[in-house]
């Protein structure tokens, strides 16, 4: 045995966070879905979990946060502030087979994905995690362990209802280098860096 000690890693992830006043109405969608559904069957996000993440890196090691955030300063430094717009609930992958419950995210211009591309890029060289598929802006709301049918068609039409609810506009000026913390409580989200988007200058809306 070496006897060295294994270095010390965070588990990140970069995203933009949900303002409180669109958490809320976010949180009472989700209340109206816990209501339908045995408490067993999804594991549900918590207010303060409620974010849009635009790149999942997992393990990483320390020494390399900062040359992390660095890499992220350049990826943001030609993107203003942009308004982003959270509507509608949907599922992941299908209503057939939902496996995550979700409320989509979007802006006018496609900033957000000329964004998350641009931090994708240079995020790379900082994990071993493959990149999902084609990104789509999206706050989860749970993630469903097993549903009956009868469950899942419940849900379903629940869903169907709200596909076109809307639950508030922000301004996004910051991209957020967050960590996973695990505490006696689960799982908190602290940030380890922020990012300004241009010095808070907004874009076109």
């Amino acid at each position: 045995m070496s006897g060295l000690t294994p270095p010390e890693r965070f588990r990140l992830f970069i995203a933009i966070t949900v303002p409180e006043e669109v958490g809320t109405k976010i949180e009472e969608a989700q209340a109206e879905l816990r209501r339908a559904l045995p408490e067993s069957t999804v594991r549900w996000a918590r207010r303060d979990q409620f974010h849009l993440t635009l790149r999942f890196l997992g393990n990483v090691e320390a020494r390399f946060t900062e040359p992390l955030a660095q890499a992220v300063r350049d990826a943001c430094r030609g993107f203003a502030a942009f308004r982003l717009h959270a509507e509608g609930i949907g599922f992941f992958p299908d209503a057939r087979a939902p496996r995550v419950i979700w409320v989509g995210v979007k802006d006018r211009q496609n900033g957000l994905f000329q964004l998350q591309q641009a931090v994708e890029a240079v995020v790379c060289n900082f994990t071993a995690e493959t990149a999902e598929g084609k990104f789509a802006g999206h706050v989860t709301l749970g993630r469903i362990k097993e549903l009956r049918r009868a469950e899942t068609e419940v849900v379903g039409r629940l869903v169907s209802g709200m596909a076109q609810r809307v639950f508030g506009e922000w301004t996004a000026a910051n991209v957020e280098i967050m960590r996973s913390v695990l505490s006696s409580e689960g799982v908190r989200y602290a940030s380890l860096t922020t990012v300004p988007l241009a010095a808070g200058k907004t874009s076109c809306e």
